[in-house]
């Protein structure tokens, strides 16, 4: 009978709380699985934010074959104009006027130096686009051209 009750009261300690070597276990596991988890976290939101760019650069160059298309109607010929927000009825969230690089989470312009579109990222990332408008005069007129993303603020 004292060997039950012996093993009663063992039990009775043991069920008001854990051990230290049950907690040095979770806390290994949960580890584990951060170590798994951040970077997979930090890469998706890498691949979301460069697909949010792609969404944003295709409809830049809607809107700029709409303005080039309608620029043929009017003068018959198909132009860009030198500034590629002019081309879009609604601007991308984050855009901003000013005539410099991006220097701000979200944040989209028109470098006019560099003639660049930049965005900068939410880790603080810049990447840019190079923009040339074409030749807007003389026989060899024709429709500018985008470049694709690279990272950095261009030249």
């Amino acid at each position: 009978m004292k060997g039950i009750n012996t093993m009663k009261n063992t039990m009775k300690k043991r069920a008001n709380g854990f051990t230290l070597i049950e907690l040095i276990m979770v806390m290994i596991i949960l580890g584990i699985l951060a170590a798994v988890a951040i970077p997979r976290y930090v890469a998706t939101v890498a691949q979301s934010e460069a697909a949010s760019e792609d969404a944003v650069i295709a409809s830049i160059r809607a809107g700029l074959e709409g303005y080039a298309t309608e620029q043929l109607i009017a003068n018959g010929r198909r132009s860009w104009p030198t500034n590629p927000w002019d081309a879009l009825e609604t601007k991308p969230a984050g855009y901003a006027t000013t005539n410099a690089n991006a220097s701000g989470d979200g944040e989209w312009r028109f470098t006019t130096a560099t003639k660049n579109i930049t965005h900068q990222r939410g880790d603080d990332s810049i990447h840019h686009w190079d923009y040339d408008e074409g030749t807007q005069t003389g026989n060899a007129a024709a429709p500018g051209s985008m470049g694709a993303r690279e990272v950095g603020v261009g030249n």
